[in-house]
C-alpha cells in the first residue's frame, strides 16, 4: 500500500481499478474500532494503529481450520514518517471473550485461537481486535488480513528478496531425500530420518521465494523459537518493501497493476471508509529504512502440559501505554532489548 501512494494517486482510473480489485471487510469490531460508532476510522493523519494478520487457511485445505499465525500491530506515530511492527505472539495466553455470532463462550487460551473461533474472515479479526483491545486498550484504525497463498504470490512476484540470515535455522518443512526428491523432514513430533532438511546458516544472500516463505515460517529449530521467527517476519516484511522498492514498484503501473491484481482476492482491508488512495497516499512517508521491529515483553511457560507465551505485566502495560500515547520512540530506546534489528 506504501509503495503504491506515487502511482496509485496518478489518475482516478488506476485507483478506482485497484480500489476494486482488493476486498474489503468490515474487520475491526465497533469496541476495538479507534473514534468507535461516532467517527469509525475516519482520520488520515497520525498517530495511526493497524492490525495485520497473517493467516494460515489455505484454498487447498479449507477443513484444517484458520489460525492467525501472524499477528502484527503497526503503530504510525504522529509524524507519519516510520512505523513499528509490533509482533504479538500466537501463543499469547490471553482471555478471548464471548463471540455470540458463532455461538462461543469465551475462554482462557492462545490468541491466535479467537480467529478461529471468529470462524476466520470478518467475524475471526473482529474477535481477535477485539481480545487485543481487551487486553492493551489500543483502538484501531484499520486492519488487513491475507492467507497463505496471497502472502506466497506477493513474494513470487517479487522473484525473491535480499536476506541476511541471523542465525542457524533449520527447516521443519523443506527436505530432500538421498536422490534429491522432496521429503519434508518431519510429519508431526516425528523425524524422518531420511530426509536432509534445507538449512539457512548465517550471511546474507539473495532466497528465492520458496526459501524466504520458508525461512520466515522456522521455529522448532530456533533458540529462541516464535520470537525468532517473529524477528524473521519482521525482517521478510522489511525486505519485501527493499525489493519492490528496488524494482520500482512505485513508478510502474504495469509491474504494480500485475501485483495487486494478483493478490488482491487472498487480501481483506478494512479502512474504516477512508479511500484505499487516500490511505496510501498518507503514508507516503514511511520507507523501509524506517520500520522498527518490536517485541512483547514475555516469556514462554509450561501450564498444565502447555506451552504458552506470558506476558511480563508491568513491562507490557508500559508498551501498550507507549502506543496508545504515541511514545514508542521514548520506549524503545529505553527497553532495546525487546528491540529487534531489522
Amino acid at each position: 500500500m506504501v509503495l503504491a501512494s506515487t502511482t496509485i494517486t496518478t489518475t482516478k482510473v488506476l485507483a478506482n481499478r485497484y480500489d476494486a480489485a482488493v476486498k474489503k471487510g468490515n474487520l475491526i469490531a465497533p469496541k476495538a474500532r479507534s473514534g468507535g460508532d461516532d467517527q469509525p476510522g475516519s482520520k488520515l493523519s497520525g498517530p495511526l494503529n493497524y492490525l495485520l494478520i497473517g493467516s494460515d487457511a489455505r484454498a487447498d485445505d479449507p477443513t484444517a481450520g484458520q489460525r492467525s499465525d501472524t499477528i502484527i500491530i503497526v503503530h504510525v506515530p504522529v509524524s507519519m514518517d516510520r512505523a513499528y511492527l509490533i509482533s504479538v505472539p500466537r501463543d499469547l495466553l490471553v482471555q478471548i471473550p464471548p463471540f455470540p455470532a458463532t455461538g462461543f463462550p469465551g475462554s482462557r487460551e492462545k490468541i491466535n485461537g479467537a480467529f478461529d473461533y471468529g470462524r476466520g474472515g470478518e467475524g475471526g479479526v473482529q474477535l481477535l481486535s477485539t481480545t487485543l483491545f481487551d487486553l492493551t486498550g489500543i483502538a484501531f484504525d484499520g486492519a488487513a488480513v491475507v492467507d497463505f497463498g496471497g502472502f506466497t504470490k506477493v513474494i513470487e512476484q517479487l522473484g525473491g528478496v535480499d536476506m541476511c540470515i541471523d542465525e542457524r535455522t533449520e527447516s521443519q518443512h523443506i527436505g530432500r531425500d538421498e536422490d534429491g526428491k522432496f521429503l519434508p523432514p518431519y510429519n508431526g513430533d516425528y523425524r524422518n530420518p531420511a530426509s536432509t532438511p534445507e538449512v539457512y546458516e548465517p550471511g546474507c544472500r539473495r532466497l528465492a521465494p520458496w526459501q524466504a516463505l520458508d525461512y520466515s515460517r522456522q521455529r522448532k529449530s530456533l533458540p529462541d523459537g516464535d520470537y525468532g521467527r517473529q524477528r524473521h517476519q519482521q525482517q521478510l516484511l522489511k525486505a519485501m518493501f527493499d525489493e519492490a522498492r528496488r524494482q520500482g514498484l512505485a513508478t510502474s503501473p504495469r509491474k504494480l497493476d500485475s501485483l495487486i491484481r494478483s493478490v488482491g482476492q487472498s487480501l481483506t482491508v478494512d479502512t474504516g471508509g477512508v479511500p484505499l488512495a487516500d490511505l496510501v497516499y498518507a503514508l507516503r512517508g514511511v520507507s523501509p529504512t524506517n520500520l522498527v521491529g518490536i517485541r512483547l515483553p514475555s516469556d514462554t511457560q509450561d501450564i498444565g502440559g502447555i506451552s504458552y507465551v506470558v506476558a511480563h505485566e508491568d513491562q507490557a502495560a508500559k508498551l501498550y501505554e507507549a502506543i496508545r500515547d504515541d511514545d514508542l520512540d521514548i520506549w524503545a530506546g529505553q527497553n532495546t532489548a525487546w528491540v529487534n534489528g531489522l
